[in-house]
């Protein structure tokens, strides 16, 4: 049961991941670069960030170097929260997001940092050890 809960919240972290890396895209990257810019970090970080999630998230949902696309990840969160997110707050204020969704998906990212993918996994079916 325990490769089954994994296996799901795998898929859906990676799933929401993919799903914003390619949003960064699909909308313009070159908004993204220039919402980093305004805040301080160089817009060049936009196309990181993107390519970490997009191809993370991808990565992720099938089980693919889960370690160290979790860790990508949750550094990617943590960087969300302390430049973006955590002066406006655990819940947001004024119409803004706080960073509750970031924490979240930092934890998890950091799960599969930390244990890598269950048995149901590309990880598991290409690196097991015999």
């Amino acid at each position: 049961m325990q490769n089954i809960g994994s296996t799901i919240l795998r898929v859906v972290l990676g799933f929401t991941f993919a799903v914003h890396g390619f949003q960064k895209f699909q909308s313009g990257i070159s908004y993204t670069a220039d919402f980093f810019n305004a805040i301080g970090i160089p817009g060049f970080m936009a196309y990181i960030v993107a390519i970490i999630e997009l191809v993370g998230g991808i990565a992720i949902i099938l089980g693919l170097g889960t370690r160290l696309f979790g860790a990508l990840l949750t550094v990617t969160m943590i960087g969300a929260i302390f430049t973006a997110k955590l002066s406006v707050g655990f819940i947001g204020a004024n119409g803004l997001a706080g960073y509750e969704l970031d924490l979240a998906l930092a934890a998890m990212a950091l799960y599969f940092a930390l244990a890598g993918a269950s048995s149901f996994s590309l990880d598991a079916k290409l690196f097991a050890k015999k």
